[in-house]
Formats: C-alpha cells, sequence, structure tokens
C-alpha cells in the first residue's frame, strides 16, 4: 500500500468543474452563489497547500461574461493564488506547444513579473468556448492577465494532436491531457475516423501517471451526441469529466479499457433535474507514483435542492377527475409535500450555518389521467419569503396518452414541456431541425439544409454572432449557383428545382462537407463583425472634430444623423435615442461595435447591408424586380 504523506514525490491537485460563474447573477436571492462557492473551493487548495488547481471546464456560464463576473473572479484568483509560498513542480515539456494560443506561452508560476502561490490550469467548456474573429474566450483574459493557464486547445478543425503537459514532482511524474469543449457530433466523427491523437512522451512512457480532462456529453444523447468512454485510450489512467452536472467524483473504473473516470459534476444548481439533487463536492487528488487517491470535499455554500415527484393517478382514493373540487384538493396535497421538503431543509442547515438561508424547492407533477391544474403563479406566491426559486417550485407535466393526429402540425410547446419533464437537454439545433423536417411542404427548406440552419441559429443565439444566418445562407446560394451553372442547367424551374432537390440531397449526406460550409460561413460572420468594429472606432474618431461643433449630424448627405455616437454618446446623444439600444447600454458589454446589437445599429450607420426581403434569382443571384 501506498502512504500518501505530503512528501517531495506526492503531487496534491484540487479538482472541480462545471462553476458557471455569472449564473443568474441578478437574481435578488440568487444572484452571488456562484462567487461564494468559488471562493470557498479556492479556500480549500489554499488550506490544503495544493499544487495547483484544475478545472475541467465552465468557468462562465456566459460565453461574454459581465464585468461583475470577470471582475469577482479576477478578485478570488488573486486573493488566493497569489503569494509566496513556492511551487514545488517543474514542466518538463515544451510550454510554447502546451500554451500555443497565449501570447505569453508559459505556465503564470514561471514568469518573473508574476508571484503565484498556487497555479491554476483550465480547459474550456461548451459555455466559456472561443468565438469571434479572434477566437478569443473569457479563460484568455485571464490568462492574459497571469492569474490562470488556459490549455487544451485545438489549433485545428480537421485533425487533432493532443500534447500532454509534463509536470514533474521528485519521483512522481503526470502527463496531463487536455481537450476543451468540441461539439460532440464533429469529436464523435473525429475519433471514429482517427482524428484525434494523443502524443506520449518519447523517455520512459510507461513512467507517467497519464490524467485527461474532458468537457463532452458523457450520457448519450443521440446516436453521436456523446463520447463514448471506449474513444479514449486505453494508457490513461484518470479521466476527469466535465460538462455532466451530477457530482459522481469517487473514481469509477471502465471494464473495458482498465482506466478509471471521476465525474466531478457542478458546483452551482443551474437546473431543477434529478441529476442536480445529488450533494456537490469538489476533489483532493494525491498522486504518487502511479498510484492515486481521490478525497471527497463536500462544499458547505452550495444551496440546497430538494425535489420530489408526485403522480396524482397513483392516489385514486384522493384523487377524482369527477370531483369538483379535486383542484383544491391537488393543491392542499402540493403544498403538504412543500412543507415536508422545507422542513428536510431546515434540519439540513441547522448543521451547516454557511449554507444559504432558502432552499430549492422543485416538485414535478404528473397530472396524466383527466386532472387540471391549479394556478402556479398564485401557489408560489405563499413561498416568497422562504424559498429561492418561488416561480418554479411546482411543474406540471403528463405523458403522452396518444399519438398526435396530424403529425406535421410540430407543435413547439409540447416538444419544450415534454424535454422538461423527461429532465433532456433541449438544443436549437434539435428545435430547428425538428421543426422543418416535420413543417408542411411549402415551407420546408428546398435549398439550405436543416443542419446547417441549426448550426448558424445556434450560433446566433449562444454565441450572439448576429451575421450568421445571413453569412449561412448567402455561402449556400452562392454554391448551389457554382453548381447550377458548372452543370450548365436549362433555365425552366422544374429542371432547377430538381437540380437543386439533388444538390441538397448530396451534401446532407456529407457531413464533413456541410461542417466546412457552417465553419467558413461562421468564419465570414466573425470578419464582418470585425468590420463593423473598425467602422464604429473611425466613426467615434470623427465624432472628436464633430462635436465641438454641432449637437446632431447633418442627415442631407445619406448618412444618418447617429453617426455622432461614439466615445461620447452618453453625453453627446439625443435622449429619444435612448430606447434603442435600452439592453446594451445597461449592460457590461457596451465597448465599441463588440454587442451583438449595437453592433447591429452601427452596421446599418456605416455599412450598406444586404436586404434579405429582395428575391433573388437562383442562377445569376440578381434581385428580381
Amino acid at each position: 500500500p501506498v502512504s500518501f504523506r505530503d512528501d517531495e514525490d506526492t503531487f496534491k491537485i484540487l479538482i472541480a468543474t462545471d462553476i458557471h460563474l455569472g449564473y443568474l447573477e441578478k437574481d435578488a436571492v440568487r444572484g452571488n452563489d456562484t462567487f461564494v462557492t468559488f471562493n470557498e473551493i479556492l479556500d480549500h487548495a489554499q488550506k490544503n497547500e495544493v499544487d495547483f488547481v484544475l478545472l475541467g471546464g465552465d468557468l462562465f456560464h456566459e460565453n461574454k461574461p459581465s464585468r461583475k463576473t470577470v471582475h469577482s473572479c479576477l478578485e478570488s484568483l488573486r486573493k488566493y493564488c497569489m503569494g509566496d509560498r513556492p511551487v514545488q513542480f517543474e514542466i518538463l515539456s515544451d510550454q510554447a506547444v502546451n500554451f500555443h494560443c497565449s501570447k505569453f506561452p508559459w505556465v503564470n508560476y514561471q514568469d518573473g513579473n508574476l508571484n503565484i502561490s498556487i497555479p491554476v490550469f483550465s480547459i474550456h467548456g461548451n459555455h466559456d468556448d472561443p468565438t469571434g474573429a479572434d477566437a478569443l474566450c473569457a479563460l484568455d483574459i485571464l490568462s492574459c492577465a497571469g492569474l490562470l493557464n488556459h490549455f487544451g486547445r485545438s489549433a485545428s478543425v480537421e485533425k487533432i494532436d493532443i500534447s500532454p503537459i509534463l509536470l514533474r514532482k521528485g519521483k512522481t511524474k503526470i502527463a496531463l491531457y487536455g481537450l476543451g469543449a468540441i461539439p460532440d457530433e464533429r469529436l464523435y466523427r473525429m475519433f471514429v475516423n482517427k482524428q484525434v491523437t494523443m502524443l506520449r512522451p518519447k523517455e520512459d512512457e510507461d513512467s507517467w501517471f497519464n490524467l485527461f480532462v474532458i468537457h463532452q456529453n458523457r450520457s448519450k444523447h443521440g446516436a453521436t451526441n456523446y463520447i463514448p468512454e471506449q474513444f479514449l485510450d486505453d494508457f490513461i489512467n484518470l479521466v476527469v469529466w466535465g460538462h455532466e452536472h451530477e457530482c459522481k467524483i469517487a473514481p469509477c473504473q471502465n471494464e473495458q479499457q482498465r482506466f478509471y473516470v471521476s465525474q466531478p459534476g457542478s458546483s452551482v444548481v443551474t437546473s431543477l433535474s434529478p441529476g442536480e439533487a445529488a450533494k456537490k463536492h469538489i476533489g483532493l487528488l494525491h498522486v504518487k507514483g502511479k498510484k492515486m487517491k481521490m478525497q471527497k470535499i463536500a462544499l458547505e455554500t452550495v444551496r440546497t435542492f430538494h425535489m420530489e415527484d408526485i403522480v396524482l393517478a397513483d392516489h385514486p382514493d384522493l384523487f377524482s377527475p369527477d370531483n369538483l373540487k379535486v383542484t383544491q384538493a391537488i393543491q392542499a396535497f402540493c403544498m403538504e409535500k412543500v412543507e415536508l421538503m422545507l422542513d428536510n431543509a431546515e434540519r439540513e442547515r441547522l448543521g451547516n450555518p454557511r449554507q444559504p438561508e432558502k432552499p430549492l424547492i422543485r416538485l414535478r407533477v404528473d397530472y396524466t389521467g383527466g386532472f387540471e391544474p391549479f394556478s402556479v403563479h398564485r401557489f408560489s406566491q405563499k413561498y416568497m419569503d422562504r424559498v429561492a426559486n418561488p416561480k418554479d417550485i411546482i411543474h406540471f407535466f403528463r405523458h403522452r396518452e396518444q399519438k398526435e393526429k396530424n403529425d406535421s402540425d410540430f407543435n413547439f410547446g409540447k416538444l419544450v414541456s415534454g424535454s422538461a419533464s423527461e429532465g433532456m437537454t433541449l438544443r436549437v439545433e434539435d428545435l430547428v431541425k425538428q421543426y422543418f423536417q416535420t413543417a408542411e411542404k411549402q415551407v420546408q427548406l428546398s435549398l439550405l439544409t436543416e443542419r446547417g440552419m441549426g448550426e448558424a441559429v445556434q450560433e446566433f443565439v449562444d454565441k450572439e454572432e448576429k451575421d450568421a444566418i445571413e453569412e449561412l445562407v448567402k455561402f449556400q446560394l452562392e454554391k448551389t449557383q457554382r453548381f447550377l451553372k458548372e452543370r450548365r442547367t436549362d433555365a425552366e424551374e422544374e429542371k432547377i428545382d430538381e437540380e437543386v432537390r439533388k444538390f441538397r440531397e448530396s451534401r446532407k449526406k456529407n457531413t464533413e462537407e456541410e461542417d466546412e460550409e457552417v465553419r467558413e460561413a461562421m468564419t465570414r460572420a466573425r470578419a464582418h463583425r470585425s468590420d463593423d468594429a473598425v467602422l464604429v472606432v473611425a466613426s467615434s474618431d470623427e465624432e472628436l472634430m464633430d462635436t465641438g461643433m454641432k449637437g446632431t449630424a447633418d442627415s442631407d448627405d445619406g448618412l444618418p444623423a447617429t453617426l455622432s455616437r461614439g466615445r461620447g454618446r452618453a453625453r453627446g446623444r439625443a435622449r429619444g435615442a435612448r430606447g434603442q439600444n435600452s439592453t446594451a447600454r445597461g449592460s457590461s458589454r457596451r465597448g465599441r461595435g463588440s454587442t451583438s446589437q449595437e453592433s447591429a445599429t452601427s452596421s446599418r450607420t456605416y455599412k450598406p447591408v444586404s436586404v434579405p426581403a429582395k428575391n433573388m434569382f437562383i442562377m445569376d443571384g440578381r434581385p428580381s424586380i
């Protein structure tokens, strides 16, 4: 048996994933939960004198976190991770390869200008992944500030070579592999096509403890929308699996590959689902030689979450759909259940004064069998001062009793409520795909593909890429036009339609080519946004001369009066314009041309935008009159 005492040969690593800083930051009750728990995590790292902290992605909840969130994160990292305590391990690998995306490609504790006592290593997740023309993410800001080491970022979309960070402490050597979040279906296909390679050290490759941190779906969400553990190399000793929020931190061995998998789970409840109800932990990993020990550390500042299910049809002695007062009886029964959960939460909190006072409560009510739901809004009023989530304590759902009569009528409401009741993750691209697949013939896509459109809508929604959909449409239209010209198709509508249909079907079958199309269109969209930003900056320089001369710009020369926006826009613009951009003004993303809403206005002001209302001829792209 190996003794894991604190000695010169034992690595001590604090492991956490999915901290989601900034989740519900504007909520009066839950707004500070993520920041308080992040401080607790780093406090554990400091008190246990760990060698380093390893994070498995989704440090931030938003792709473009607010100023408050970034400020709180920087404050915590500076408070707990800077100091005089010497770092006891060394890095043997080429750091220019490990941190190739950084402007300062070396580990922060070796920077002569910084005083780091606890290095933090992190991959990015799907919430805080790189976007925009420069492909930057929030972790890159922390990395540039010298407070965090961002690794595991892939430079290529065609082939992934995962090069480990090689660490040594005394006689113990760790090869730390990382892979930041990549769309699951794409990564699945890359594994199948042998396009993912994990590089190993040339010398004494069997003497290394191989630690791999990944941020992907572990549970199956579709045929290829997850990463099977069998895809990972069998020389790995331990996999730290981010993205899944249920805490299963005790290492569990994969019988086929023989490596162990630890799933730390999230440190905050972001969805009121059964997986989130498990107690939250972080891990203190000891590694000596090729042996390891994972010590669970319960988080004390996490808001307690209690959940229960009721099936009304299982209580025929209490409820009958024919009873006129059945709704009142159901409501009284639900109140009784909520009170019991509140009592349990209070008892749990008695032994832990650091736990937030108001718990999260969720009661899922299956009202299948002719029952009617009561007013959730009125019910929630009774618990405004006692529960952290009064508006969604009750969740009514029912199982579909029979198949819908008309399959072609796609009902988003049913899809959303059904998915929520089953605890599934609802994705934008899935909604788009299902809508077009079940839509009536006259509104189905005939030129674009559902997959491409779904990806573009997801970029628009999740990453605020305002030009994503327009650029995808233009790109696929141009490609189809080239195809028709090469085929020398006769200018007859029926023949054109048939050729377009064949071309579309061939593209749908070639998923790699379709992925390439989407990537190209997204690159165009980001470049488009960068051009907008340059134009906005240029205009604000002109404004320095303008604003001293006159209060408003002259709009007779074809430029709108809003040209005078820029550095001094809070003072210099007319009050009547305030309503145009009220959302962006109050948020921290108010920089020149960087906000989606603001740059949308700017792009209209400074450059001509193609108007999608005009019809296009498929053959030559000319506007029709």
